[in-house]
């Protein structure tokens, strides 16, 4: 098993995409959300999901060129195209947008359609934190639930991440389906069963294949209720938003085919509507109240410290399927992908 250290994964995407001919901008960006993924462990969305986007400037579903439009716009809202531009970048671009405007009006939406995959969803909730601001983040994905009682999925996996500012890491980041389709493809890529509950073919009967259950669908968490909360959000980034819905979204499990998924980025100011300092101590306080009830009581957001932390020590895993991949990326540019690996 090879790893690769967290500066060492940046430099090696950043080189990768300039090699392709991606501006510095969209290096940084994207280098940077895909360590992000890989630090908080989701390794399906970090180096482990990096060949798609290369698949996708070699479409050229990916523009290397575009920059984002703002089509729409009012002091607390903005609707923004993102040209087919690289995930990462457009999806900083209106975070900050978000950002800037709640800072203002203290409550600001901001909605993207023509966009890419970006990554993890928590990555751009982050942001918002780091200005002292709440942040919520939904999208939708290439169909991958089936409506309850069917068999045909039409929904998709659907991110929502939810991040609060506090002196701790408070931070929901999760599909609304039982598992992410990325960590499918990743079992898929590493030869892996899946655990059961997982999927079902495409007859609607349970699998432990991935390679069935991406033929098939991936059961929605807790039930109905994942189903409807996935069915809401895939309206609130479809039609909102202008981006498609149902069978018209593709892009983000396909890589060759332009990106129809949408986006919605809502930021909150906690000082709009009190003293911040107030707000953060009850909630800290509040989070001191959960950890008293018994021994080692979790709170969301802990994992991905304890995982980030453990990553920036002892480095990054790749498998041998990623290193294959990679290495022949790598052999492709006249990169050396071993000088920026450890045994």
């Amino acid at each position: 098993m090879m790893k690769i250290m967290m500066d060492n994964e940046t430099a090696l995407v950043k080189e990768i995409l300039k090699e392709l001919g991606a501006s510095k901008e969209d290096q940084e960006l994207v280098a940077e959300a895909t360590v992000d993924a890989d630090l908080k462990g989701f390794t399906s969305h970090g180096l482990g999901r990096f060949p798609q986007y290369l698949i996708s400037i070699k479409a050229g579903t990916i523009n290397l060129d575009e920059n984002i439009t703002i089509e729409k716009e009012t002091p607390a809202m903005a609707l923004i195209n993102g040209n087919s531009g690289f995930g990462q970048a457009v999806s900083y671009k209106a975070m900050q947008i978000a950002i800037k405007k709640a800072k203002e009006m203290g409550i600001a939406c901001v909605g993207v359609h023509n966009t890419n995959h970006f990554g993890v969803t928590g990555f751009y909730s982050d942001l918002a934190l780091r200005e002292n601001c709440i942040g919520l983040v939904i999208a939708n994905t290439d169909p991958a639930i089936a409506p309850i009682g069917g068999k045909v999925p039409l929904i998709g996996t659907n991110p929502i991440a939810l991040g609060i500012p506090s002196d701790s890491y408070i931070t929901v980041d999760m599909a609304t389906s039982v598992t992410a389709r990325g960590k499918i493809l990743e079992s898929k890529r590493k030869g892996l069963d899946l655990p059961d509950g997982w999927a079902l073919d495409a007859n609607g009967n349970p699998t432990n294949d991935p390679e069935e259950a991406l033929k098939g669908s991936i059961l929605p968490f807790g039930g109905f209720k994942g189903y409807a909360l996935s069915l809401l959000i895939e309206i609130l980034t479809g039609p909102l938003v202008q981006a498609g819905y149902g069978h018209e979204v593709t892009g983000t499990a396909s890589p060759d085919k332009n990106c129809t998924k949408g986006d919605l980025y809502i930021v909150i100011d906690p000082s709009k509507f009190g003293d911040f300092d107030e707000f953060k101590a009850n909630t800290e306080d509040f989070i001191s109240q959960v950890r008293s009830t018994g021994e080692n009581i979790p709170v969301p957001g802990d994992l991905e410290v304890k995982r980030v932390k453990e990553a920036e020590t002892n480095g990054i895993s790749i498998d041998e399927k990623l290193y294959e991949q990679l290495k022949r990326i790598c052999d492709d540019l006249n990169i050396d992908l071993d000088s920026y690996l450890e045994e």
